[in-house]
């Protein structure tokens, strides 16, 4: 696999776990991947947890907006090559299905929006999410897709979820 990978990040309401993995991943700025969010059942706003722990590591968040999978799935939307549900499986949240070809992983993470509590508590959550996505992305850039085939890069992606 070579070339230039469209990588679409879901969840349930897309207002913290994609919208963050799509920012941390475009932060990169690697000219192959370009990252794209959305949700099964879009909250309609962004957590400005989410937009501020971005914003203090500098990361993109123009144009970050809470929108529907649906926008993916009309003509003319960018081709997705990856996706990739964060969805928290042990939260019970109902992860959304990708049709189509695109190679497709599970990277549950805990849903910070779901968290109550002190403002440390909920900070902490976010923080954490954060870091796990930021960990899992960095875990997919390392691959060498080049050198890789398609099951391998499939067994790769899943292990990566699981970390």
């Amino acid at each position: 696999m070579t070339g230039h990978y469209n990588i679409l990040f879901l969840c349930t309401g897309n207002s913290a776990r994609s919208i963050m993995a799509e920012a941390i991943l475009n932060g990169k700025q690697n000219p192959h991947f370009t990252a794209y969010s959305a949700g099964s059942f879009p909250s309609g706003i962004v957590r400005p947890e989410a937009l501020q722990l971005l914003q203090s590591a500098n990361l993109p968040t123009e144009g970050a907006r809470s929108k529907s999978w649906e926008e993916f799935a009309k003509p003319g939307a960018p081709q997705m090559n990856f996706v990739f549900t964060v969805c928290d499986s042990a939260a019970k949240e109902v992860c959304p299905i990708w049709p189509g070809q695109p190679m497709t992983a599970h990277w549950g993470v805990a849903d910070p929006a779901a968290v109550s509590g002190t403002p440390e508590e909920i900070g902490r959550a976010f923080r954490d999410a954060f870091m796990i996505l930021g960990r899992r992305i960095n875990l997919f850039l390392s691959l060498p897709l080049a050198s890789l085939d398609v099951l391998a890069i499939k067994k790769e992606i899943a292990r990566i979820g699981q970390q």
